[in-house]
């Protein structure tokens, strides 16, 4: 991994960092295309490593000690096809069999994330967000309003209009109320211990989208699921897309972003 430092300009959505030794410093690993239960590991391993430090730091202040500071990673990929349930979740929202499962050459997952089931697959961008929020800020829905908006700004370079639908986390095309066909472009779902955060977004770039009709996407009936390829009727490279999306975070975290 390269971790030149990348200094990228901030915006004005959150506060400066406070005194007292945050890190907004962010080290990105790119994985590339990464087996779901790989990255669902590596994402474990590096919040235990993370809580256990907070630990540290909080037996170091009653020794009126210095604590040491945590880091920050965002990790970023694409599966292979794969199937993922938060612990919310409905089974029945899967509509396909084991046998079936691997027909599609498809696996499945229940997971510790929140929200229900969501599709992962070749041409989709995946963020997993590894932040210490003490680092930022203690405020999971904000969190979650800061990844949405990245994404939000990003899909705005390519002409296209994104937003929110009140209730409902992601970000969304025809968001407006009474728009006559919303449709999902990104979907999230995060876990977070001792405000250490995991999982993260998925962004369909150029994903297949008929792996979607074996679902019911995050449990929602009623909305369509699109992608960026589809919205802009040609293929857009993944790589362009996450270099658009990173100074977009950057800003929102008033972070630094070690590429």
């Amino acid at each position: 991994m390269n971790t030149n430092p990348v200094a990228i300009m901030t915006a004005e959505l959150l506060p400066a960092a406070p005194a007292g030794g945050q890190n907004r410093r962010v080290i990105v690993e790119q994985l590339g295309l990464t087996e779901y239960a790989a990255a669902w590991a590596y994402q474990e391993q590096l919040l235990a490593a993370t809580v256990a430090i907070k630990t540290q730091n909080r037996q170091a202040a009653e020794a009126k000690l210095s604590p040491a500071s945590t880091p920050n990673y965002l990790l970023l990929c694409q599966h292979p096809h794969v199937y993922t349930l938060g612990k919310s979740g409905k089974p029945e929202n899967l509509l396909l069999s084991e046998a079936e499962l691997a027909g599609y050459g498809a696996s499945f997952h229940r997971i510790n994330r929140g929200g229900d089931i969501t599709y992962h697959g070749p041409g989709q961008l995946v963020g997993y967000p590894i932040l210490d929020l003490d680092n930022f800020f203690t405020d999971i829905h904000r969190y979650l309003r800061v990844l949405e908006e990245a994404v939000i700004r990003t899909l705005t370079e390519y002409g296209l209009t994104a937003g929110r639908i009140a209730g409902l986390t992601g970000v969304w095309l025809d968001y407006e109320e009474n728009a006559p066909q919303p449709r999902k472009i990104c979907a999230m779902g995060v876990k977070c211990s001792r405000w250490v955060t995991m999982h993260g977004f998925a962004l369909n770039v150029n994903t297949d989208l008929t792996y979607f009709g074996h679902i019911v996407p995050c449990g929602i009936t009623d909305k369509a699921v699109t992608s960026l390829q589809r919205e802009l009727g040609y293929a857009v490279p993944v790589a362009e897309v996450e270099n658009r999306l990173l100074p977009h975070l950057a800003a929102l975290l008033k972070a630094e972003l070690l590429v």
